[in-house]
């Protein structure tokens, strides 16, 4: 095997074991706190980004490497594995299980799209509206798993001609041999000699749409990815990033009220992933589909029967899934009751339901005691009317003449243990010990102390700068794992120049999200990928100006409504001091 070759085989085990030894000399010559800390948290960066060890796995070494370098005792390390905001995902995500569980997510997706029909124009902003609605709620990678099918499918009738084929190659000939002999009449008549296009003609025309139909379809695909991790943004419990800032403002910032809740980080992101969501609709739609309003949004145009037979796909799958059960509007019923609880437990304009009620303070009761109430409840109700019921009728056993045995619940643990990706519970936890562990050490400190030059440079061009770096930096490590890295080092870096903490970490959280220039940058774009229709230069080209227009619009979002919803003119008392 060639030496080249050789050593690509061994890249990863060459880097497992190289790194840690090469950067020894931070803790063994240097010998200080910060130094111990700083060499986890690069040989974890390491790790991370070339993913020699699965990333979970990789979130633990904060409990192995901080007590043997003296930074934290074992005990306090390990307390940060289990925090509030791991129990607000496993609450939330449990929800989001029973939904995808019963089918709840295609049943809403396709009825939208029932709704907007077919056009091209229509089709692909249907198709963005659903996934990123979807993603709000449920993993950006199961949307994209369940969007891309459904896709697939409609492409598939939009773009069927084979039927038509032979009769339009039939015409073809039949007019090209009337022709010829008219030709040949004329020639015998005249001696001139005629040379018909007719073709070559009918052949570019083909090539014509066969490439506006490869267009279509990259966009109607590409725009399904990008919709599920933009609208991820939009909750708290939506994505990865934004669970990890949550927990990294308790961490960091204890006193600091719980300024980022559901609510308050929805009335923010929401907005801005919605007028996100349309320019992506612009771009891709003037990439991919062009601004033919007669052709992609059927003005003053008839159907065709491409799109008669794509919409008939939509709605006989729509179908197969008969009448809602009454496990369907059981779970349509807790999920609503989760939402509403979840923006009236601290509204911030007014007292919320759980100092109302309760009588006790705002931080007794968080978000995650309401995402763990209503995942309880999907482990307690029945997923059929209970037998009780008056307008049900008794079932029987014909063996025993008793009545049948109870319902099965709406949730089991086999499923959630089947669908949860557990891996990153142990990803927000290592965030939390290396925030933790900066802090004790000192090196939180440190790092502020050398951003203090910063300070000459605009707060606005600060936050673009960074939120470069962090798009950037994501598209080669995982979105959590990059705000893990980052956001601490964002607290410090604020606190050193002065400024309020979430103007900086609250617009890089949401940079970490977008992943859009590259297959491997995430689940959604993998997925999408794999069904063939796009190249790695079509999603690169495309993704870089998708980065340009979410940075944009972060920073016309944190510079408008996010600067009176933080009270970001102001240097807050909570971020004067780190947790003890």
């Amino acid at each position: 095997m060639p030496l080249p070759k050789r050593l690509r085989s061994i890249k990863n085990e060459f880097i497992l074991f190289a790194a840690p030894l090469l950067l020894l000399p931070l803790p063994l010559v240097i010998g200080t706190s910060e130094a111990a800390c700083a060499y986890v948290i690069i040989l974890m960066a390491v790790y991370w980004c070339t993913e020699v060890l699965p990333l979970a796995v990789t979130a633990l070494l904060p409990a192995l490497l901080f007590p043997l370098f003296g930074v934290m005792e074992s005990q306090s390390v390990c307390m940060q594995y289990l925090k509030d905001t791991n129990l607000l995902f496993v609450g939330g995500l449990m929800v989001a299980v029973a939904v995808e569980h019963w089918n709840l997510h295609k049943r809403i997706a396709l009825r939208v799209l029932l709704l907007v029909g077919v056009r091209p124009a229509l089709l692909m902003l249907g198709f963005m509206g659903v996934t990123a609605f979807l993603s709000m709620w449920i993993s950006n990678t199961a949307t994209t798993a369940m969007m891309v099918p459904i896709v697939q499918a409609v492409l598939e009738e939009l773009n069927n001609s084979d039927a038509q084929m032979p009769a339009i190659l039939s015409s073809d000939v039949a007019q090209a041999s009337e022709l010829s002999d008219k030709q040949q009449k004329q020639t015998e008549a005249t001696g001139a000699v005629v040379v018909t296009f007719l073709d070559s003609a009918v052949e570019v025309n083909r090539q014509k749409e066969a490439a506006e139909r490869r267009k279509m379809c990259k966009g109607m695909t590409l725009c399904v990815c990008y919709a599920a991790s933009i609208g991820g943004t939009a909750t708290l419990t939506g994505t990865g990033p934004n669970l990890v800032l949550n927990g990294q403002m308790s961490q960091l910032f204890p006193a600091n009220g719980d300024v980022i809740n559901f609510a308050s980080w929805f009335g923010f992101a929401f907005p801005n992933m919605i007028l996100m969501l349309m320019l992506a609709w612009v771009w891709l739609q003037f990439v991919f589909i062009g601004f033919n309003f007669k052709k992609t949004w059927g003005c003053n145009a008839e159907k065709t029967e491409k799109e008669v037979a794509a919409y008939e796909v939509i709605r006989g799958q729509h179908r197969r899934l008969g009448p809602m059960s009454f496990g369907e509007l059981s779970v349509l019923g807790l999920f609503i009751l989760l939402v509403v609880l979840w923006f009236s437990r601290d509204p911030g304009f007014m007292h919320g339901w759980a100092t109302n009620i309760f009588n006790s303070k705002a931080e007794y009761v968080t978000d995650a005691t309401v995402a763990l109430f209503v995942a309880i409840l999907l482990f307690v109700l029945p997923s059929k009317l209970p037998h009780f019921c008056p307008w049900r009728t008794q079932s029987f056993d014909t063996a025993s003449h008793q009545t049948s045995s109870s319902a099965p619940r709406l949730l089991t643990w086999k499923v959630v243990q089947k669908k949860l990706p557990w891996g990153i519970v142990l990803l927000l936890g290592g965030g939390f010990a290396l925030a933790k562990g900066s802090e004790v050490s000192g090196l939180s400190r440190w790092m502020g102390d050398q951003m203090s030059p910063l300070q000459s440079i605009p707060p606005w061009a600060i936050s673009i700068i960074l939120c470069l770096l962090i798009a950037t930096f994501t598209e080669c490590a995982s979105n959590v794992a990059t705000a893990t890295l980052f956001l601490p080092i964002l607290a410090s870096l604020s606190q050193s120049i002065g400024i309020n903490p979430l103007y900086v970490m609250v617009p890089c959280t949401l940079s970490a999200s977008f992943a859009f220039m590259l297959p491997v940058a995430t689940p959604p774009n993998a997925i999408v990928f794999s069904y063939g229709y796009l190249k790695v230069s079509d999603m690169a080209r495309t993704g870089i100006v998708m980065n340009i227009i979410g940075i944009l619009c972060i920073t016309l979002a944190i510079n408008t409504w996010g600067r009176a919803m933080f009270h970001l003119d102001t240097f807050p008392t909570w971020a004067n001091v780190s947790a003890p």
